[in-house]
């Protein structure tokens, strides 16, 4: 059995507005009997997230998994976590997003750009 690719996501800088759609996996397309339902849905596995604070100052990431552009309450991955100026911040989280899953958030204070965010994936088909 064929092991899932690894891909990196990113750098990304992100914004202030907390409904940016920051990731979201694809579907299949193109080929000749491959890209039928179940094994037209790609999905991501995320082990591992760096965040950069490109600042002289603390600055805070929220992130949600959800619908597209949407940050509703109870979705939240991380919220309101601090960065420290001109600091990196490694997170293994393990999260799984499929088609219809988004990666949404930004940062909680700064300017745009002032937080990047880098992904190590894993990128299968179900």
């Amino acid at each position: 059995m064929a092991s899932n690719k690894r891909i990196t996501i990113g750098p990304i800088g992100l914004t202030t507005t907390l409904t940016t759609n920051i990731f979201n996996p694809g579907t299949t397309t193109g080929g000749v009997n491959c890209t039928a339902s179940p094994n037209d849905k790609l999905y991501v596995v995320v082990p591992h997230i760096m965040i950069s604070n490109n600042t002289a100052g603390n600055l805070t990431v929220t992130l949600y998994k959800g619908a597209t552009g949407a940050n509703a309450a109870g979705t939240e991955l991380m919220k309101g976590v601090s960065i420290a100026a001109n600091a990196v911040q490694h997170y293994y989280p393990g999260w799984r997003f499929n088609t219809v899953d988004f990666l949404v958030g930004g940062a909680g204070s700064g300017s745009t750009n002032d937080l990047t965010i880098e992904m190590d994936a894993e990128i299968g088909v179900a």
